[in-house]
């Protein structure tokens, strides 16, 4: 914007008072800009909008009784999500056995079904995630102790965004 002469002070300046009011009517488009921002944000948010972070609960934990002589067995649990947002289960560990693997099966369309690592896994908000034999599972190594039905058996489930949940699994027979 140009001033004529005639506006200037003696030193070419403009006036105090109509340099002030440029310089408000420069900084109030910013200033309401942001004011409508976060007027509307907080709404947002109040209202629920921006959703709730993930709130995982655990429980059903189950182990099955290693078969003969054999080490190797699995765990399942229920893995439930009652908050907002989807999480993931990125591991299992437990001091009560050698070594935990998130894994699932596989139908091999041969005949015999192929048993592979998982990656994380999706608990998504509102739902639940239940394992079993047929699908995913924490494939699990006993340690030389052997285990009768009825045992209880720690482990602790990790999420990306939530804390570790701490349950234990019982010890059950294979198809009970």
């Amino acid at each position: 914007m140009t001033h004529s002469p005639s506006e200037r002070t003696p030193g070419g300046r403009l006036p105090i008072d109509r340099r002030v009011r440029e310089g408000l009517r420069a900084a109030i488009v910013p200033v309401v800009a942001c004011a409508l921002t976060l007027a509307g944000l907080t709404v947002w948010t109040s209202a629920g909008a921006a959703g709730r972070p993930p709130q995982i609960a655990a429980g059903n934990g189950r182990v099955l009784l290693p078969d003969g002589s054999g080490r190797d067995t699995a765990a399942f649990f229920d893995i439930t999500n009652i908050g907002g947002a989807d999480d993931q289960l990125t591991g299992v560990t437990s001091t009560g056995v050698e070594k935990t693997l998130l894994s699932r099966r596989e139908s091999s369309g041969l005949g015999a079904d192929l048993i592979r690592t998982a990656g994380p896994v999706r608990v998504p908000a509102g739902g639940t995630v239940t394992m079993s034999p047929f699908d995913l599972s924490v494939t699990t190594r006993t340690k030389e102790t052997r285990w009768e039905a009825g045992d209880m058996v720690p482990f602790v489930l990790h999420f990306r965004y939530s804390a570790p949940v701490e349950l234990v699994a019982v010890v059950v027979r294979p198809g009970s």
